[in-house]
């Protein structure tokens, strides 16, 4: 099969020249002049044509001999992230693709790389063989050398952006030890890993101070909006908003890790004119800084393909280009503030929520002394009193379905986050006591980042078609947003005909 195009070469070129930025993560080029392979926004001097070769994924450029730019740095790219909702062999390919980003799938158990590709296929109900003849068929590669390459990525990003010693490196971008890791570098890129360090004399957890990692977004992006939604949902002692010329979030967070629960802090600023978010971590939590980054793009939905849901959207919301579908960074936090923001304003779940974290969360020293305290993991609350619950306000009903959401996380029944299968998790949602369908399916949106779930009833989405001729209730009209149906309703949530009304308010 050839791997080298899934556009038009005269058109990928095109873009190339005029280093159009819609373009970049939708392909990749290879130099062959050079042996190295770069972003379609890379500043260098364009190539001649006849020494291009384009891939769809930076796998697909390695895999074809080809070495990451050091200057444009591929692994800052945004994700590609097509779907489709009529073939199904292209939906698995991208379930296994998200599954494989996710850095907590990189090293399974003792066994590693074997062991995750086997719970790959165990995850998306199919054999080994049939998951290596998808990679073949559809992308040229096999489902190691996509794996490969996201580690090594990872780790040239770590190398080039922190001082993590090398052990620390190697862990977190999922190999086994350093030796293995060295080889497998140099193996692929005829690199040291040490040559790609800023200051090699530093790499030490001691010496160690945050700095920015950049994420890149692809155009355009309604930054104010984003803003304004996280504003809006501000929670007192975890979170406070960042104003000025680089606004963003300040945010406690806590993780699970290799080691068990780890706590720290997370400070996110956008930065419009290079099309990116800076991302500063606590130094505790430098190791998980993989983990981290996928949690930040998904949050702030820095992947998306907007031009992809315009052609989608814009006939019924016209002026919702660039609007994002905000996730979260914790799922089952998530999951709780829905829970809480059930039935009630906006303001009312936000200090509902305030006064839970307070009383079981985990306090974290921050650069600010307003946000002092990480959301509680499930397994404090399940095991919460509710007679404690009811003295902050929370009503029964409430109670019963947090310690019911948070038991399930805990046992591992309940899986909130990207990459899950949103029908099989709203179905366990709504057997959950105390979750309905409207509930179910946001939490399904914003903790599983689920770009085609539908609120029944939401009031922001009849308000925002009344009117509309012929007459068509939303439900009818949500048949032609697929799988789009959660930027429709973030569209409509956005024309303010009803920003507070009572279900918007998690």
């Amino acid at each position: 099969m050839d791997t080298d195009l899934h556009q038009n070469p005269a058109a990928c070129y095109d873009a190339l020249c005029a280093r159009d930025a819609r373009f970049d993560g939708h392909f990749f080029v290879g130099v062959t002049s050079t042996g190295i392979y770069c972003r379609p926004v890379c500043r260098v001097r364009t190539p001649k044509a006849d020494n291009c070769r384009f891939f769809r994924l930076a796998a697909q450029a390695e895999h074809a001999g080809f070495r990451p730019c050091l200057r444009c740095r591929p692994e800052l790219a945004p994700a590609q992230r097509h779907w489709s909702s009529v073939d199904a062999g292209d939906c698995l390919l991208q379930s296994a693709l998200q599954w494989l980003d996710h850095p907590g799938h990189w090293s399974i158990g003792d066994t590693g790389i074997g062991s995750t590709l086997q719970s790959l296929s165990a995850h998306l109900g199919i054999t080994d063989r049939h998951l290596r003849r998808l990679f073949g068929a559809r992308l040229g590669i096999s489902p190691l050398q996509y794996l490969q390459t996201r580690r090594l990525l990872t780790a040239k990003q770590l190398l080039t952006d922190t001082a993590l010693p090398m052990s620390q490196v190697a862990l977190a971008s999922g190999f086994g030890s350093v030796r293995r890791f060295n080889e497998v570098f140099r193996c692929a890129y005829g690199l040291q890993p040490t040559t790609l360090r800023r200051h090699p004399e530093q790499a030490t957890v001691s010496s160690m101070a945050p700095r920015p990692v950049l994420l890149q977004w692809r155009a355009p992006m309604h930054v104010s909006s984003m803003l304004t939604f996280l504003a809006d949902r501000q929670l007192a002692g975890n979170e406070a908003m960042i104003h000025g010329p680089r606004p963003g979030m300040l945010k406690a967070v806590r993780l699970e890790t290799r080691a068990g629960s780890v706590s720290g802090w997370i400070r996110i600023r956008f930065v419009p004119e290079r099309q990116s978010v800076t991302l500063e971590v606590s130094p505790l939590l430098w190791p998980e800084l993989p983990q981290i980054i996928w949690r930040t793009r998904r949050w702030l939905d820095l992947d998306v393909d907007i031009t992809q849901i315009d052609s989608v959207l814009d006939e019924d919301f016209p002026c919702g280009s660039g609007l994002r579908l905000p996730g979260s960074f914790d799922g089952f936090e998530a999951g709780v503030r829905a829970i809480l923001g059930q039935q009630v304003t906006l303001a009312a779940g936000n200090t509902l929520t305030a006064r839970l974290v307070a009383q079981w969360g985990t306090p974290v020293e921050t650069p600010a002394s307003s946000v002092s305290i990480a959301f509680p993991d499930p397994e404090t609350l399940a095991h919460a009193d509710p007679s404690r619950m009811g003295s902050l306000g929370i009503t029964k009903q409430r109670q019963t379905a947090i310690i019911a959401l948070a038991r399930a996380c805990a046992d591992g029944k309940l899986r909130l986050e990207p990459g899950g299968d949103p029908d099989a998790t709203v179905t366990q949602l709504t057997a959950l006591p105390g979750i309905g369908p409207w509930t179910a399916q946001y939490i399904a949106m914003r903790a599983l980042h689920w770009s085609d779930a539908w609120l029944p009833g939401d009031a922001a989405v009849r308000n925002a078609l009344c009117g509309r001729q012929p007459p068509l209730s939303p439900d009818h009209l949500a048949q032609r947003w697929r799988p789009w149906r959660s930027y429709a309703v973030v569209r409509a949530w956005a024309m303010g005909t009803s920003t507070r009304n009572r279900h918007d308010t998690a």
